[in-house]
């Protein structure tokens, strides 16, 4: 039977070149080229590769002696926001006003009702991200002392093969070359603009600190992942589950979110397209990052993030 494989970015030494390797049960073949490279020469390299990954292992590396690298390049971080269903149920109970006279199971009722509404006629809410907050799966994350209240935030991300624009539903998985897993931290009380409230969310001050898009370790071709709407997604802080969840949780799907993104900009090669992140989140617990914590997350056939929090300089 055919070995799945993944890819990676790493350098052999701390400091050291980037480079790609192909990643096979914890061992790693360097490869020539870059991820983008290898992007757009997909799939007129997947026999190749696949040859490489069934072949003997000659050359190959320990991935644990590697520094791990964000597995992709991205020109464009598409997000989207509020796309899990139980999630958003949450939220509602959380953020709801101190005179609402409902209780919270009607809270509950109520809000899963819209979003029962807006699966079937409404659009996903997407907004802009920024590459320069990308970090690898191992870099330690420095929460910045202007705010005590930095949240996780783990999310399934769709990365783009070929250019997509004004793409169908039906058409969208086509131009997903694969997945990787990122966490999009959030810095909860610069969401909201509360000096402009009539301008609402500021997604660039609460999201594009750097390091706050850990993402990787690997980046994994659509055909090894299955369906992404039933994919496992778990984090862990201090050895403590807050997230445990499947994307069929998910309001809108993977390939309704790439379509829907595709109808403003054309989604290049190597982009991403986040997906949401699911229940579980900080505020849901009352419980938001601090220095010291860590982070250990999965997603099914994506590896493990491990990202320990320190404090930032004043």
């Amino acid at each position: 039977m055919p070995s799945s494989f993944s890819f990676i970015r790493f350098a052999e030494h701390d400091g050291g070149e980037a480079r790609l390797g192909l990643s096979v049960r914890d061992r790693v073949l360097p490869l020539e080229g870059t991820v983008n490279d290898l992007i757009a020469g997909w799939p007129g390299e997947q026999d190749r590769l696949q040859a490489l990954a069934d072949g003997p292992q000659d050359g190959w590396l320990d991935y644990a002696e590697l520094t791990v690298l964000a597995p992709v390049e991205p020109r464009q971080v598409i997000q989207a926001g509020a796309n899990y269903r139980t999630h958003v149920i949450d939220l509602g109970v959380a953020h709801r006003s101190p005179d609402d006279p409902r209780t919270e199971e009607q809270v509950r009722e109520d809000t899963a009702r819209m979003m029962d509404q807006r699966a079937a006629e409404g659009i996903p809410y997407f907004f802009i991200g920024l590459p320069t907050a990308i970090a690898s799966a191992t870099d330690d994350l420095v929460l910045p002392s202007y705010s005590q209240k930095h949240d996780w935030e783990l999310e399934l991300a769709a990365v783009i093969g070929t250019t997509a624009h004004r793409v169908t539903v039906d058409e969208a998985l086509g131009h997903v070359f694969g997945y990787t897993m990122v966490n999009d931290v959030s810095t909860r009380d610069l969401i909201f603009r509360k000096d402009m409230p009539e301008i609402g969310t500021d997604w660039y001050r609460a999201k594009n600190a750097p390091g706050f898009l850990p993402t990787g370790p690997l980046l994994t071709p659509a055909a090894f992942m299955g369906d992404p709407q039933d994919i496992t997604l778990r984090l862990d802080l201090n050895g403590r589950t807050m997230q445990d969840e499947s994307t069929a949780d998910m309001i809108f799907s993977v390939a309704q979110l790439v379509s829907h993104a595709s109808q403003n900009m054309p989604l290049l090669p190597g982009d991403l397209v986040l997906t949401g992140s699911p229940a579980g989140n900080g505020m849901h617990w009352g419980r938001l990052l601090r220095e010291g914590d860590v982070m250990e997350a999965t997603i099914t056939g994506l590896g493990t993030q491990r990202v320990a929090c320190v404090g930032g300089a004043a």
